[in-house]
């Protein structure tokens, strides 16, 4: 899973950072490990699943959700505040739509309605009520990006294929610019000390040269 993360981002497992990236895995592994020895009684508490549990999941039997947030909370017990906080930040990371902003859209003939998911790296194609992905284009393969401001519609180019939308929860110039901003992100180096290039980021986001 390191690899893969690695290969996704560009680098190589001579990278530095391939590492940290195993054991982050690790750890968020580890988590999800039910512990020997809860130590809460299900019995004695009051607990609202509501407050853990996204309402797609309360299906399922309370019961057996209530022993998993009681074994989870074994996990963590040990650990400070802040710790706790850092490992909550570093496993909401780690998860697959971590970063990603959700638009609802409709693509170029079609009459219904769909998610376009945009993360730093691609662009993906969801299904409105599930979420399930569906496509994904991937921005080292795009040639270009722009809006017609008349009739609000974006088009991408992709080495493969072109894709035309309008956006329909936002202004597209917000797409745009979310595309535009990741690019430019991927042009910038680790140096702390690189000179930021205000023009290149105008241009790609303003979306009008």
């Amino acid at each position: 899973m390191a690899c893969c993360r690695l290969a996704a981002k560009g680098r190589s497992l001579a990278d530095s950072s391939y590492e940290t990236e195993k054991q982050t895995i690790l750890e968020f592994l580890n988590l999800q490990k039910p512990s020997e020895q809860p130590v809460l009684n299900p019995n004695n508490l009051d607990l609202q699943i509501e407050d853990y549990i996204s309402s797609k999941y309360l299906k399922k039997s309370r019961g057996k959700l209530t022993q998993r947030i009681i074994e989870a909370h074994a996990n963590v017990k040990d650990l400070s505040l802040v710790e706790a906080k850092m490992n909550y930040i570093k496993a909401w990371q780690l998860l697959p739509e971590f970063g990603v902003s959700l638009f609802v859209v409709k693509f170029m003939n079609s009459k219904k309605e769909e998610l376009l998911g945009v993360g730093y790296n691609r662009l993906m194609k969801m299904d409105i009520n599930t979420g399930d992905h569906q496509k994904t284009w991937r921005f080292n393969t795009m040639k270009a990006w722009n809006v017609n401001w008349e009739n609000k519609h974006m088009m991408v180019q992709f080495e493969e294929e072109n894709i035309v939308f309008s956006c329909l929860s936002a202004d597209c110039k917000v797409v745009h610019e979310f595309i535009g901003g990741y690019i430019f992100l991927s042009t910038r180096s680790k140096d702390a000390s690189q000179t930021l290039n205000e023009e290149l980021f105008h241009k790609l986001t303003g979306g009008w040269s």
